[in-house]
């Protein structure tokens, strides 16, 4: 009941901002149930007059409700399969900004975290250069054994995050529990498992050290990747709520202004950021699923720079190739070979017919090809695979959804730098190189070599097997040999189990006697 009462307070919160915001003010009467009508209507009587357009509104109200209501918009915006193509790209632009905690508070998290005072950890400690729902940034300095100054970034969580993220996560859950229970739609989108994600998400990049962690993998799999860079790890000064990295001067890569004025190719730079993200998918199975462009800059060298490592998506072999097949039928307009991936995958249940896949398909397709770069609509693209989802009974593959909806803001970031960039025929050199390695003869040969590998592993642990089993079979032969002895343990609660069987058919049996006694007196 307490729970109960919480979560409507909550909820009556939640609604009152986005009212005041002007968000609902937004959704049409007929998308609502009758009974919910007269509360839209209320709804934009104390709506904002100034409220701006629709980003701008979501924005302040998700702002406005908090950290939790921010990183969940962030989130539904790598959901259009929920919240819809056109709220998820409004969404993408939600700014991560909230007040900074304050100097003191960062640097007593400093000395907790490694027991030491603040100056044996960093020679300087500058006040806050940027602060998220989550954590917020410091300039430092640090100073090596050999008394070389250096400068790092100090990103340093948010005290008291966990206790307010975990609270609200399981309203959330409790919401969207509620919302399968009474419509089907809700438990086709797997409401409760978006939580779930969502949840497991956040967790995860309040543990600064995995973030550590995925940065010095993204590093290492782009280490021979000469346009790209990403900072080190300082690991003495890094712990569960303090990661320092390498401090980065560079150019936003959305100051275009400040781009053309350092002298740098922004056609190439363009190709630097798509190909850069369809290596990490498809060569490495590893990406930075937050390629806005606050997360990159361009360093003096003209590389790409790629900072906050805290949301990332991964991808099996499985996954990879039927990325790299899908694209490489819509490079080549093999409508009927994208369709058959599909089905060989498992995403689309085999009950469905191929030829009318591959003529949804097309009909996603053709469009692309037969106009200019400039004029395709990734909004309106992104709009019909949903469409196709929906028709042929896809289940929902959150890995594929954040790796699609990952590469639409990674185009529009590089369509920023050239407008007149072709996805298609940049993507193009990856994503045959990608098929020639692992679909052509050499993958054959290394998939071969894998499968001997593995069998030569099973003929070395047979004998151990062997050994294995033989105990088990003597182990169980000594068991039975004078007939299958139970445990005192066990044979308890057999004969608890017995009594309360016997309790409830007792009393069954006193019921219908009854009843027969009431019939015969009548």
């Amino acid at each position: 009941m307490i729970l109960v009462l919480i979560d409507a307070a909550r909820l009556a919160r939640a609604g009152y901002v986005l009212a005041r915001e002007g968000v609902l003010s937004l959704v049409s009467p007929a998308m609502v149930p009758p009974l919910a009508r007269p509360g839209l209507r209320l709804a934009r009587l104390i709506s904002r007059p100034d409220a701006g357009t629709r980003a701008a509104r979501l924005s302040a109200a998700l702002s406005r409700l908090g950290p939790s209501y921010v990183k969940l918009g962030q989130f539904l915006a790598t959901r259009p399969d929920v919240v819809g193509a056109s709220v998820a790209r409004d969404l993408e632009v939600l700014q991560d900004r909230m007040p900074a905690f304050g100097q003191t508070v960062a640097e007593q998290t400093v000395v907790d975290a490694f027991e030491r005072p603040l100056h044996e950890v960093y020679a300087e400690f500058g006040p806050p250069v940027a602060a998220a729902s989550i954590a917020e940034v410091h300039k430092a300095v640090v100073v090596e054994r050999d008394g070389t100054r250096r400068t790092v970034a100090v990103k340093i969580l948010r005290p008291g995050i966990e206790r307010r993220f975990s609270a609200d996560v399981a309203t959330f859950r409790r919401i969207a529990a509620f919302a399968e229970k009474i419509s089907a739609e809700a438990r086709r989108l797997r409401l409760t498992t978006v939580v779930d994600t969502l949840g497991r998400s956040v967790t995860m990049e309040m543990d600064l050290r995995l973030e550590a962690a995925a940065y010095a993998e993204l590093a290492e799999n782009v280490k021979d990747d000469p346009d790209v860079h990403v900072p080190a790890v300082d690991w003495d000064r890094s712990a569960r709520e303090v990661l320092t990295t390498e401090w980065i001067d560079g150019i936003k890569l959305s100051d275009r202004a400040g781009l053309e004025a350092a002298g740098h190719d922004l056609q190439n730079l363009a190709r630097i950021v798509m190909q850069s993200f369809l290596r990490q998918a498809m060569r490495d199975g590893f990406f930075h699923a937050d390629m806005h462009p606050g997360n990159l800059f361009v360093d003096a060298e003209g590389r790409l720079v790629v900072v906050d490592c805290g949301i990332m998506g991964r991808l099996g072999l499985k996954e990879r190739r039927f990325l790299a097949e899908i694209l490489y039928g819509f490079i080549t307009r093999n409508w009927r070979r994208t369709a058959e991936v599909h089905f060989e995958a498992g995403y689309v249940p085999s009950h469905h017919s191929v030829e009318d896949f591959a003529l949804a398909i097309r009909a996603i397709g053709e469009p692309i090809h037969s106009r200019s770069a400039d004029q395709i609509s990734m909004a309106r693209l992104l709009s019909l695979l949903l469409e196709v989802t929906g028709l042929f009974d896809m289940k929902t593959r959150p890995e594929l959804l954040l790796l699609q909806k990952t590469m639409v803001v990674v185009e529009g970031v590089a369509r920023g730098l050239d407008p007149q960039l072709n996805m298609w025929t940049t993507a193009a050199p990856v994503v045959e190189d990608w098929i020639a390695q692992n679909l052509g003869p050499v993958g054959r040969l290394q998939q071969a070599g894998s499968g001997i590998g593995e069998v030569g592993r099973f003929v070395l642990d047979a004998p151990a097997l062997l050994t294995r089993a033989g105990r088990v079979v003597s182990q169980l032969d000594e068991a039975t040999r004078n007939g299958l002895h139970l445990s005192p343990e066990t044979l308890e609660g057999i004969g608890a189990a017995e009594a309360r069987r016997a309790f409830w058919g007792n009393a069954a049996l006193w019921v219908i006697a009854i009843a027969l006694l009431l019939l015969a007196l009548k």
